[in-house]
């Protein structure tokens, strides 16, 4: 698949709302697919978003793909749109935390200030 351009913006945006690690949205999604009764497997587990964010995380920004491009678009806009301009710690309810973190962002984590390299 072609690479595609990713735009500053969407970048920082990206790894903004996304403030869990690559190994802490991995150990969720994980924890997220085990059930009662089944187990995913582990590249199958949570939520295929959340799947595509794992992913972009392994990659550098030369190799993204036009699907990733727009995975990270969708992320931006479901945090952002939840949580709006502001990131700042937040306790919500659990189903609400847990759909975030299912995209990589926890709204619980500290917000990264610029500079302070959390991006």
């Amino acid at each position: 698949m072609p690479r595609a351009e990713v735009s500053d913006e969407l970048w920082q945006d990206f790894h903004t709302v996304v403030n869990m690690t690559s190994r802490e949205l991995e150990d969720w999604l994980r924890a997220e697919g085990s059930g009662e009764e089944t187990e995913a497997l582990p590249d199958q587990a949570g939520p295929s978003l959340g799947r595509r964010v794992l992913g972009v995380l392994g990659k550098r920004r030369t190799d993204l793909t036009e699907d990733d491009v727009q995975a990270m678009e969708k992320v931006v806009r479901e945090v952002r749109g939840q949580r709006g301009p502001e990131l700042e710690p937040k306790a919500g309810d659990e189903k609400w935390r847990h759909h975030l973190m299912d995209l990589g962002h926890d709204p619980l984590k500290p917000v990264p200030h610029p500079g302070g390299g959390n991006a």
